[in-house]
């Protein structure tokens, strides 16, 4: 798998919590290949290991570290580990999540608490453990892993809409705080579209069929790519991942209200296979725990799940590409009015 820039002097630090599925246990593999030492937060014993084990066939060095990101103190506990154990952080990725499909009126008021608590302030911990060690070096990027519904909410996941909702404006208030003290600390976020991971199988799920995420599916190597991007061009606020991400955000800029109507409309289909949830719920406990089960990085969408596309090279080159832009359109306009002159 390609990844995006050398390494520096022999391969950084970095944290990934989340690391046992989906996207955290792709990006794992995407940093491990650069040669990177990786730290693996999570929670479920057999992911982990497996995790490990994938980072260092990919030529990383891995450290597992068993979190509950919901823990600030464990968190906290969890990056002096890495540093007395690997060294300095370079990289910190919060990644780790759970959430809950059903109606709001169905979700019970701890449910809600936890998916909060693991969703947002799991962020907020990781954040702030990973600035008290950047801080003093006055060095670091922190990449936080969003989605589209950081923007849009949709039906059937209030708690995890609110909370990526809640960690896009944490984001946006402490990287204003990082510039005004000019601080040398980079934080970026990358907004991700559905994703082929495993997460559909162990979320809590009170629909009659099986949860799946929204088309257009991406595999999970697609984020891991723009994360690992993310962290060596972390100057950008923003990354968007995928095509059907930027088409929502943009419709939700220009007619969220017609928006409402469409996703009242399709998306509680749109977010059900056939079929009734029998996997284990990962809420409250790993999904590995009871059935001592590993479950990878690819949920079962591999059919569909698109590897790339288009729209990942122009969020990365938007700026070059606006830039080009913007000198085409001088161009011609100095031949037309060069034209108008002429005449």
């Amino acid at each position: 798998m390609r990844t995006t820039g050398p390494p520096r002097n022999g391969g950084r630090v970095v944290v990934v919590t989340g690391a046992t599925g989906g996207v955290g246990r792709a990006t794992a593999r995407a940093f491990a290949a650069r040669g990177d030492k990786v730290a693996l937060l999570a929670r479920g014993r057999e992911g982990l290991a497996a995790a490990a084990d994938d980072v260092r066939r990919a030529g990383g060095e891995a450290l597992v570290v068993g979190v509950d990101v919901s823990d600030a103190r464990a968190v906290e506990d969890a990056a002096r580990q890495v540093e007395d154990t690997l060294g300095p952080v370079d990289v910190w990725v919060n990644n780790a999540f759970t959430g809950v499909f059903a109606p709001f009126t169905e979700v019970t008021p701890e449910e809600f608490r936890r998916v909060t608590e693991v969703t947002y302030l799991g962020f907020v911990n990781g954040t702030r453990a990973a600035l008290r060690h950047m801080l003093p070096r006055d060095r670091g990027t922190i990449v936080q892993v969003g989605s589209a519904l950081a923007y849009r909410g949709i039906p059937l996941q209030a708690a995890y809409c609110g909370a990526k909702h809640a960690i896009q404006g944490f984001n946006e208030s402490l990287r204003c705080e990082l510039l005004h003290t000019g601080s040398g600390v980079r934080t970026t976020m990358v907004q991700l579209p559905g994703v082929n991971t495993p997460q559909f199988d162990w979320v809590l799920n009170r629909m009659p069929g099986r949860a799946r995420p929204v088309a257009p599916v991406y595999q999970p190597e697609v984020a891991a790519r723009a994360i690992v991007h993310a962290a060596s061009h972390a100057r950008r606020r923003e990354y968007w991942v995928g095509g059907s991400t930027a088409a929502t955000l943009i419709a939700n800029a220009v007619a969220p209200g017609l928006l409402d109507r469409y996703l009242a409309r399709t998306n509680v289909d749109a977010q059900q296979d056939r079929g009734a949830p029998d996997g284990p719920a990962n809420l409250w406990e790993p999904a590995d725990g009871p059935r001592g089960r590993d479950f990878g990085a690819h949920g079962r969408f591999d059919d569909e799940a698109k590897g790339g596309g288009p729209q990942q090279w122009l969020s990365r080159n938007r700026g070059w590409l606006g830039a080009a832009l913007t000198a085409g359109a001088g161009v011609l306009a100095t031949r037309r009015l060069t034209g108008q002159v002429r005449r």
